[in-house]
């Protein structure tokens, strides 16, 4: 379909990361006609923990897209260690996998171009309308629109879609270290208002994001907090450049507009905490056309609500621990002492069992541990 801004589309998207070619490769599925947009060229990285959870990965395997021929690395559940203490649960079902983001965007890629997905790369947005983006090479016209241009999302800002300021203020930065992971889970070290994680992203690299409030620091002053981290990595040559991000939490006054959708990132972010974000966007980007095929874009701001409800608890929760020292080491001896509370955790958190595992509130009996706590 010829156009005087450049081809049609039935769907047109701002944003070639793994949010919108995830709702690319969705939409061509479909057997719809899909332009991507992006202003940058592949390789695409980004400030990112790098953990794919499992419903994630199940996803990605739904829609086609092969991670066997790009090097990542399985894990198969989670540690939180806060200096002498320690919990763990493993996943109940199937692993996550690490893999570093440019190579998530490589198969990706790979996969949308396999479909015939119309990717454009250099070509940056710059305005919207009903017709479709405005971009240096004239107006890119589509039947539906989508902004997946991640949590700085201007598409959402042009769409009147912005939500109130951030009540607090994250920010998190990503090193990379040459070096064999040592452990076959996630890491998540606990320090007063920080994090690190680290994740085994390959056969001989590991990813450590480290998260935290307040004021400006840079990565080595954060990883000071964690002596017994620190050390682990002080002889490993550094892969990567330190990349940030921040602040994190982004909010959105509603998710569609008219014939305008946002999808991952660009919907709404709360925090890394959890680290669930990239498995949310790929979970959004099916239900999001599944709504734009039945013709009905309400359908999709039902399902995004569901898919998000109870992971942002969750978040919230842990936001809740990390502000709050002593509530953190009583969750953590909670969790310590119980393994079969991480365990559901666990499950709860990958909605392999109901929010009723935790009680009428999701997460009561967790709540009452951490209150109770242990000395």
């Amino acid at each position: 379909m010829a156009d005087v801004g450049g081809v049609a589309a039935d769907v047109v998207i701002a944003g070639g990361g793994p949010a919108g070619l995830a709702t690319a490769i969705a939409a061509r599925l479909r057997g719809f006609e899909v332009t991507v947009l992006d202003g940058a060229r592949p390789p695409i990285d980004k400030a990112c923990g790098e953990g794919l959870m499992p419903d994630g990965v199940t996803v990605l395997e739904r829609l086609g897209v092969d991670l066997r021929e790009v090097d990542s690395h399985p894990f198969r559940g989670i540690r939180y260690v806060d200096d002498q203490l320690a919990a763990e649960g493993v996943f109940p079902g199937a692993s996550g996998r690490g893999i570093r983001r440019t190579e998530l965007h490589r198969a990706l890629r790979r996969r949308a171009e396999a479909l015939g997905v119309d990717l454009r790369w250099g070509v940056r947005a710059h305005g919207v309308s009903t017709d479709g983006f405005e971009t240096d090479h004239g107006t890119i016209r589509g039947r539906w629109l989508v902004g997946a241009d991640g949590r700085a999302s201007r598409v959402r800002r042009w769409s009147g879609l912005d939500g109130r300021p951030p009540r607090h203020r994250r920010f998190g930065v990503r090193r990379h270290f040459e070096l064999e992971p040592w452990s076959d889970l996630v890491e998540v070290h606990w320090a007063d208002g920080r994090e690190g994680y680290v994740t085994p992203v390959g056969n001989r690299l590991v990813g450590v994001a480290l998260l935290w409030s307040g004021a400006t620091a840079t990565f080595d002053d954060l990883l000071a907090s964690f002596p017994s981290l620190r050390q682990r990595l002080e002889n490993a040559p550094v892969a990567s450049k330190d990349r940030g991000a921040g602040p994190l939490e982004q909010r959105c006054r509603a998710v569609i507009n008219r014939n305008l959708a946002l999808v991952g990132d660009a919907s709404g972010y709360l925090d890394a905490i959890t680290g669930e974000g990239l498995a949310l966007s790929f979970r959004q980007a099916v239900v999001l056309v599944e709504a734009i095929a039945a013709g009905e874009l309400e359908r999709y701001v039902a399902a995004h609500h569901r898919i998000v409800r109870y992971p942002n608890r969750i978040t919230r929760l842990l936001l809740l621990v990390e502000r709050y020292p002593w509530l953190r080491r009583r969750v953590m001896r909670s969790l310590a002492t119980d393994p079969k509370l991480m365990s559901r955790f666990l499950a709860l958190k990958m909605r392999v069992e109901g929010p009723r595992v935790f009680g009428s509130g999701g997460l009561l009996p967790l709540a009452a541990a951490a209150l109770r706590g242990r000395p």
